[in-house]
């Protein structure tokens, strides 16, 4: 009888150990913030879920090398069926985006950590 109770709350505390690390893993916000540039590409894309993926072309100064250019890239994904739709049809436009990051991503949230949830600003 008091092994079956042991073996119980041994088992709670894997369940709840591991319900934490998945929590962390895949739906803890890591950081969020806001990043601004041209927007390259949206699609929908995937083989089992069909999520929406994006580029944003950041431009800016490389330190150290005064007057020249560099190219940053950023790549998310875009939860709202309505944001990607708007993004889509305002590709190459100049856009300010807010995102959360998670520690890693999950198939029907995206290919990318980086999840964009609002648009701030389309110029």
């Amino acid at each position: 009888m008091k092994s079956k109770k042991t073996l119980f709350i041994i088992l709670g505390i894997v369940i709840l150990i591991l319900g934490g690390f998945f929590y962390y893993r895949y739906y803890f916000v890591f950081g969020e913030g806001v990043k601004a540039g041209q927007l390259n590409y949206v699609v929908k894309k995937g083989y089992l879920f069909k999520t929406y993926e994006g580029k944003l072309i950041q431009t800016g100064f490389r330190t150290g090398q005064p007057g020249a250019i560099q190219s940053n890239e950023f790549e998310f994904s875009v939860s709202d069926k309505d944001i990607a739709e708007k993004m889509m049809v305002n590709s190459g436009k100049t856009f300010e985006l807010h995102y959360k990051e998670y520690v890693n991503s999950l198939p029907w949230r995206g290919y990318s950590p980086f999840v964009v949830d609002s648009i701030i600003s389309i110029k």
